[in-house]
C-alpha cells in the first residue's frame, strides 16, 4: 500500500481520476440551471433562426462550464493510461452519478422537519427582507425538490450521452495517434474532443427531450447545434492547456516513466 501511494504513476492516476469524477458529478448537478451566455458579457441575447426554429440564443445548461474540462481530462488520462484507464473512470463516474441521483431521490421524499421549510427566513431580519425572501423562496423543501429532482429521462439521456461520448473520445484519440505517432498532440486531443462532444450534445437532447418529452426533432437539432457551437469553441480554446498539462506531467514523472506510460497506453485492451 505504501508503494502504491508513493508510486508517481499511481498518484498521478488518482489525482487525474479524482478531478475527472468530481467534474462529472458537479456538471450533472449544476446542469439544472440554464444561463444566458450573452448576458455574461453584457450583451442582449441573440435572436436567430435554425431549422425553422425562431428566437434561438446561447441559453446553456450550467453543466457546459465543466463538460469540456471532463473531455480534456479524458484526453490527458488517455495519453498516459490508455483505453483501460479512461473506461474504468468513465464507468466509475457513471455509477457514482447514478448512486448520487438515487440518494437525492431518497432525500426528496423524506418528510421535512416542521421548522425546516421556512428556516431560511431569519426572525431577526426586517419585515421587508423576510417578505422578499418569502416571495423568492417560499418553501425550502419545494426548492430542494425542484433543484435536485431532475427528470428520469434527463438522467438517462445524460448518462447515455456521457458514456457514449467517452467511448468515442477514446477510440478517436487512439485512432489518430496510431496514424500520427507522438506528434500533433493538438490534433488527437482536440479532434477526439470535438467529435465526442458532437455526439454528446445531440444524444442527451434526443433521449431526454425527443423521446422523453416529445419535442419536435427540429427544435432538438436547433438547440443541439447551439450547444455544440459553444462546446467546439471552448474545446479549441482549451487546446493550449493540453500542452501545459503535458509539460507539467512529464516533468513530474520524469522522461523515462512518462514515455513508458505513453507506450503502455497505446496497447489495445
Amino acid at each position: 500500500m505504501v508503494y502504491l501511494v508513493n508510486n508517481k504513476a499511481t498518484r498521478l492516476f488518482l489525482i487525474l481520476g479524482s478531478f475527472f469524477i468530481a467534474n462529472a458529478l458537479i456538471a450533472e448537478f449544476i446542469g439544472v440551471k440554464i444561463f444566458s451566455l450573452e448576458r455574461c458579457f453584457g450583451m442582449e441575447p441573440l435572436n436567430w433562426s435554425l431549422f425553422n426554429q425562431d428566437g434561438l440564443s446561447f441559453n446553456l445548461t450550467t453543466g457546459v462550464l465543466l463538460w469540456p474540462v471532463v473531455f480534456i481530462m479524458t484526453d490527458i488520462i488517455n495519453e498516459y493510461f490508455g483505453r483501460k484507464g479512461v473506461r474504468l473512470l468513465s464507468y466509475l463516474a457513471a455509477g457514482l452519478i447514478t448512486y448520487a441521483f438515487i440518494m437525492f431521490s431518497l432525500g426528496i421524499v423524506l418528510p421535512p422537519a416542521d421548522f425546516w421549510p421556512t428556516s431560511h427566513i431569519k426572525p431577526d431580519w426586517s419585515s421587508e427582507m423576510q417578505e422578499q425572501m418569502r416571495s423568492q423562496v417560499g418553501n425550502y423543501n419545494a426548492a430542494f425538490r425542484l433543484v435536485f429532482g431532475q427528470g428520469l429521462w434527463i438522467i438517462i439521456g445524460s448518462l447515455i450521452a456521457f458514456l457514449l461520448g467517452q467511448l468515442i473520445d477514446v477510440y478517436t484519440f487512439h485512432w489518430i495517434k496510431e496514424k500520427t505517432g507522438e506528434k500533433w498532440i493538438w490534433l488527437r486531443a482536440t479532434g477526439s474532443t470535438v467529435i465526442s462532444q458532437f455526439i454528446d450534445s445531440f444524444v442527451v437532447l434526443f433521449v431526454a427531450f425527443y423521446i422523453g418529452a416529445g419535442w419536435d426533432i427540429r427544435l432538438v437539432l436547433a438547440i443541439g447545434v447551439v450547444n455544440y457551437i459553444y462546446k467546439f469553441i471552448v474545446a479549441v480554446g482549451l487546446t493550449p492547456l493540453l500542452y501545459l498539462a503535458h509539460i507539467v506531467i512529464d516533468r513530474y514523472l520524469g522522461h523515462e516513466l512518462a514515455e513508458e506510460l505513453k507506450k503502455t497506453a497505446m496497447v489495445k485492451g
